[in-house]
């Protein structure tokens, strides 16, 4: 027989020795995984194995990984992959405090109760005295009164679909001024003219980029005119010679003609966050009393609640839009307001937030604090990671979420320079490991900012990493 035909008949005779689907679910350690998953899994997962040692075979591939133990051993950890939750908790060492791709504002503990306890069945929209039926934004409606002294609230699936609906609501078919210094747009192409457009208005766009006059929206002012819209800057900053007529100004020449205003606050600060140290970001309570008739803000920015958009404002416009069908199709659910809820009652006590709202104490934590904890990862680290160059350097962090713009915080982090492998291909692994680690790469390294991470997951990141050792590309 020729070479090439003692190969064809090796590969043919490894081909017949594969196990079958069912071998393979009746072998450990796949029954020890398959224990109490749904069989439908569990088949699914032994024939992946099954079928990737075959591609090997067929390609040539080592026949170590084609052995029944080997298959068997990958059924098992398919299944365990198929078993965990697509959506998981995962560890944020990006440095980037409202990252939106981690979820924005981590909730606090309180908001975590919270959802825990609105999971099953809840008061949503029954009143506990009467039983009869009740407005579900009853249960937020008086924090925000005691917040901010209007209890006449909305709340809505993301600030977008609360511009849309106040919009429409206030002034489907006529015109909204704008100034073209405030044509945002926010990722996911969120952008005020489309904005404007699908909520049936027409865009009169007045000023310059780099300066509006308040004459310039007394001169744009017709007959087809309802209302002023006031966009704020909560992603960029326009600087130099550059000029914006104030809120109240805007909303004294709006009432001055029998309009209305509007404020698009984007970030949704509930109070002066200059207390904390950071610059100053246009409020809640700074809206309303510069005379703006509606309000609208995200509640997962610097209010650190979760996922929702937030309108305020005089009763009689916010019942119009409660009328209107686009808020049943833009309304939240009992979680998300559960969730609000709990956020919103931790700032009964604005002295208590840096240590009981997680966004605020992430926003304040002190660099000594940080630098504390790096230092210990990174001694750690040097003694048991030897195929690392573990040091500790000065950063920076992000506010992130479109909020603060162009404000960044002192940092330190955990600089890790792998030996045998790209640091791209370090970043990957890290976040395969379980829970997944998220880490900015710089230069050829991979940075963990500890900012973003909870004293409590540094030992995970540690244990993360010290996994990864043992591999054969480490």
């Amino acid at each position: 027989m020729t070479r090439s035909g003692a190969e064809l008949g090796d590969r043919s005779a490894k081909l017949r020795s594969l196990p079958r689907v069912d071998e393979v679910l009746a072998h450990p350690p796949m029954t020890t995984v398959a224990a109490g998953a749904p069989r439908r899994l569990a088949r699914e997962a032994a024939r992946q194995a099954v079928q990737e040692a075959r591609a090997r075979i067929v390609g040539g591939g080592d026949p170590g990984d084609t052995e029944v133990e080997a298959v068997c051993a990958r059924a098992a950890e398919i299944l365990e992959d198929k078993l965990r939750p697509s959506l998981r908790k995962a560890i944020n060492a990006t440095g980037v405090i409202l990252h939106t791709g981690l979820g924005r504002a981590p909730l606090s503990p309180a908001a975590r109760k919270a959802l825990a306890q609105a999971a099953g069945y809840a008061n949503l929209q029954a009143d506990v005295g009467s039983g009869e039926r009740m407005p579900r934004e009853v249960h937020v409606a008086d924090l925000f009164r005691q917040l901010v002294g209007v209890n006449r609230v909305l709340v809505v699936n993301n600030n977008a679909a609360a511009t849309v609906l106040a919009l429409n609501t206030l002034a489907a078919g006529r015109e909204v001024i704008v100034s073209r210094g405030e044509m945002v747009e926010i990722g996911g192409a969120f952008r005020i003219p489309d904005i404007i457009k699908l909520s049936a208005c027409r865009l009169v766009e007045v000023g310059c980029t780099n300066r509006t006059h308040l004459r310039d929206y007394e001169k744009a002012i017709g007959a087809e005119t309802a209302l002023l819209l006031v966009v704020h800057q909560s992603n960029y900053r326009i600087t130099g010679f550059a000029s914006q007529p104030d809120l109240s100004e805007v909303a004294g020449l709006a009432h001055a003609r029998g309009l209305l205003c509007a404020h698009d606050l984007g970030s949704g600060a509930l109070l002066d966050v200059r207390q904390f140290g950071l610059p100053h970001e246009p409020s809640v309570p700074e809206s309303l009393a510069a005379g703006a008739d509606v309000v609208f803000f995200s509640g997962d920015k610097l209010l650190g609640g979760p996922q929702c958009g937030v309108i305020l404002g005089k009763a009689e416009l916010l019942e119009r839009m409660q009328r209107n069908p686009y808020y049943r199709t833009f309304r939240v659910d009992k979680l998300t307001l559960a969730a609000l809820e709990a956020t919103l009652r931790l700032y009964l006590e604005p002295e208590r937030l840096p240590e009981r709202h997680l966004v605020t104490a992430l926003l304040t934590q002190p660099v000594e604090a940080i630098g504390g904890r790096a230092e210990a990862m990174a001694e750690r680290l040097r003694q048991s990671c030897r195929w690392l160059r573990v040091v500790v350097e000065e950063g920076v962090s992000e506010i992130g979420g479109g909020s603060l713009a162009g404000h960044t915080l002192a940092t330190m982090v955990v600089k890790l320079s792998p030996e045998e492998m790209p640091a791209g291909d370090l970043a990957v692994r890290l976040r395969q490991c379980q829970p997944p680690v998220f880490a900015r790469v710089h230069e050829g390294c991979v940075l963990l900012d500890l900012r973003t991470v909870l004293p409590e997951e540094d030992e995970l990141i540690a244990a993360a990493l010290e996994g990864l050792e043992a591999s054969p590309t480490a």
